[in-house]
């Protein structure tokens, strides 16, 4: 399947003709810029650290992480959140009122929101009892007008990853493209599939600053693909959808990997023994099995229990209206302190 891939069946024809906006600084490229006087983009010129517009194209901070992912900086895009990478995809793949996209509940929410905004077409196909993709259904739902099939691995709000092979029967058999949230993928033993982009044409990675790296109030995600899609999602992406202040927090944190790294395992500690507490709780009735940082347990009844932590002064996640996931609430993994606080609570209910 690999050589029958061709990126120009996916793109939208309005998208292939258009010419994208080009910024002043988007003009101005390549020249020692230390001794310029800048005249070209209306700006206010008094400095004060934020007057000039940012670097439309981030590429201080593709540079670092292009290092530290082994990939090349026009296999990244980046975004406000991960959710402006996902909507720029529909945005370039998916034609209004005639594509589809296939989405497998229960899952992030975003991606069904973005399909009707963008008026596309979302076929939900559910996940097994264990959480895994159904592949025949998958398959069949698919005809010539389905552009993205969308995998959360590892998975929210149930916390696994999906198998491998199933992954990769995707990428080899499906004409368009898989798109693979991997905004948990730090907490799970598995390899990142961005290691795989030159394998597979159709992959589309994305990963946030808003988990692991505990940057969620400034918005930047990240996208991972081929350097064609790459291009594809540059010329439609907002100029400077990705503001100075973010890309100079998001450096500062990226060249903090130690610290980054004492986190993670902080936290998988941290999970490791809720689960273990969890045990106790006479109301659990299921612990399901995570690689992220939280925790889906089946509960006697989910809203009961849910508002009697709220009155206790804890907030978690009710999630027993998504499919497969009737009485479950969701516990992200807080700090020690916070952590012995919900299993006090818990066990006093």
């Amino acid at each position: 399947m690999g050589n029958s891939f061709d990126i120009n069946n996916l793109v939208r024809e309005n998208v292939k003709i258009m010419k994208p906006y080009s910024s002043a600084r988007d003009e101005f490229e390549g020249f020692d810029t230390a001794d310029m006087i800048f005249l070209d983009a209306n700006e206010n010129p008094f400095e004060n650290g934020v007057n000039r517009y940012p670097d439309p194209q981030q590429m201080s901070v593709k540079a670092v992480l292009a290092k530290q992912k082994n990939v090349k900086t026009n296999q990244i895009l980046l975004g406000n959140g991960s959710d402006e990478v996902l909507d720029l995809l529909f945005r370039a793949f998916c034609e209004p009122k005639i594509d589809n996209v296939i989405t497998l509940p229960p899952t992030y929410g975003m991606y069904g929101v973005l399909a009707n905004i963008n008026a596309v077409e979302n076929r939900e196909i559910l996940l097994s009892k264990d959480f895994q993709p159904e592949i025949e259904k998958i398959i069949a739902a698919i005809d010539e007008n389905t552009k993205m099939i969308f995998l959360c691995s590892p998975n929210n709000p149930t916390g696994n990853s999906f198998s491998d092979e199933a992954v990769a029967y995707l990428l080899q058999n499906f004409k368009g493209l898989v798109v693979i949230d991997e905004a948990y993928i730090d907490f799970s033993k598995k390899e990142s599939w961005s290691n795989e982009l030159d394998e597979y044409p159709n992959l589309v990675i994305t990963q946030t600053l808003s988990k692991a790296y505990g940057l969620a109030g400034i918005r930047l995600g990240i996208c991972y693909a081929s350097a064609e899609i790459i291009s594809v999602l540059n010329k439609i992406k907002p100029p400077y959808n990705v503001n100075e202040l973010t890309q100079k927090r998001a450096l500062d944190r990226l060249g903090d990997v130690e610290k980054i790294k004492n986190e993670i395992v902080s936290i998988i500690e941290q999970r490791e023994q809720l689960l273990k507490a969890l045990l106790n709780i006479n109301f659990v009735e299921k612990i399901y099995s995570t690689e992220a940082n939280f925790i889906l347990v089946k509960v006697d009844d989910a809203n009961k229990r849910y508002g009697e932590l709220i009155a206790k002064g804890i907030v978690i996640r009710n999630r027993t209206t998504q499919p497969l996931c009737e009485n479950t609430l969701r516990l992200t993994v807080g700090t020690e302190q916070e952590n012995m606080k919900l299993i006090e609570v818990l066990k006093q209910l």
